[in-house]
């Protein structure tokens, strides 16, 4: 069995005229965030570990910003994109390990929600996906209520199947 670990982060500055998208979860007490889609920091962190295990480089190179079609997508499409693109390359998900850091909402009520909602997009069991959130103490610009930072850890384990194996 080959396994491989990937691992993503992201920052977004905060947007009050924006609603929060976090998880692939509405919050609508908010601060929102800047960004060209819908800046849902959580799930590009986890995009960019699934890309990562996969060795399928980052974010960027399939959603540029400079992209107009991607005005205000939704990040869950970007997850499942790169999900497709690892399996296309035979790996599937085992796990997704995450951590949010906000000073504002506080996000403890939301955390069972999020991680359904990531389970769901990745087709995978909600035992399967962690969320922790923390804050920044007051330090740097997360601490000071500027920003919103996530980094994710994945897991891919490679397919059994004969035809995803590659011939050496």
């Amino acid at each position: 069995m080959a396994i491989r670990v990937g691992q993503g982060e992201d920052l977004h500055r905060v947007d009050d005229s924006r609603t929060l998208v976090l998880g692939g979860v509405i919050i609508e007490e908010g601060p929102g965030l800047a960004g060209h889609s819908d800046a849902d920091v959580l799930l590009h962190a986890i995009t960019d570990a699934v890309l990562g295990a996969a060795a399928l480089g980052d974010i960027g190179h399939y959603f540029p910003p400079s992209d107009p079609r991607w005005a205000h997508a939704d990040s869950a499409d970007f997850l499942r994109k790169a999900l497709e693109l690892a399996r296309d390359a035979g790996w599937h998900p085992v796990n997704v390990d995450s951590t949010v850091r906000a000073e504002r909402p506080k996000l403890a009520p939301y955390i069972g929600h999020i991680r359904e909602r990531i389970a769901e997009v990745m087709g995978m069991s909600v035992d399967a996906v962690s969320v922790k959130a923390k804050t920044a103490e007051g330090l740097g610009e997360v601490g000071r209520g500027e920003a919103m930072a996530a980094a994710a850890v994945v897991l891919l384990e490679q397919d059994d199947s004969p035809e995803s194996v590659p011939v050496m």
